[in-house]
């Protein structure tokens, strides 16, 4: 990585540290005429826009200030339903919803479709309809959720 998208990594980290944001992920595109910056946000809580824009405000206080930046467009938002959760701090809020899973079970991977129960530490209880299934968040390769239009 170079030292530029360094520094603007490290200012976004800044940012959301002493947050309840989870850092998901950053992307940075384009050159010095005109840089799109993207940072995907989540959190143990549900986020509202204008936490969103509290954010892209902090970032783009300090972002503003770098001459080396150059023109930019700063989006912050939350992953969205198509990306697949990162930490286990994001399992909670979902608790009841349908999962799309694979999973290490001993040196096989497994897929599962189920409903999250329960979170217990680093332990994540699933139900299939027909059976439970206990798997630690370490053992977890993709996790998404599943979106219900009923």
């Amino acid at each position: 990585m170079d030292t530029l998208k360094e520094k603007i990594l490290k200012i976004v980290q800044n940012s959301i540290s002493g947050t309840d944001f989870l850092l998901i992920e950053t992307n940075i595109r384009g050159d010095q005429r005109k840089r799109i910056i993207e940072v995907f946000v989540d959190s143990a809580k549900n986020i509202s826009a204008d936490d969103l824009a509290g954010l892209s405000r902090n970032i783009n206080e300090v972002l503003s200030e770098d001459e080396e930046i150059g023109n930019y467009r700063l989006d912050v938002s939350t992953p969205g339903v198509d990306r697949p959760l990162k930490f286990i701090e994001q399992y909670p809020k979902n608790i009841n919803r349908n999962f799309e899973l694979e999973y290490y079970f001993g040196d096989e991977v497994r897929k599962l479709r189920a409903k999250l129960i329960a979170v217990n530490g680093n332990e994540l209880i699933f139900n299939d309809g027909k059976n439970e299934f206990l798997i630690n968040h370490n053992q977890i390769i993709k996790a998404k959720v599943l979106i219900s239009f009923s």
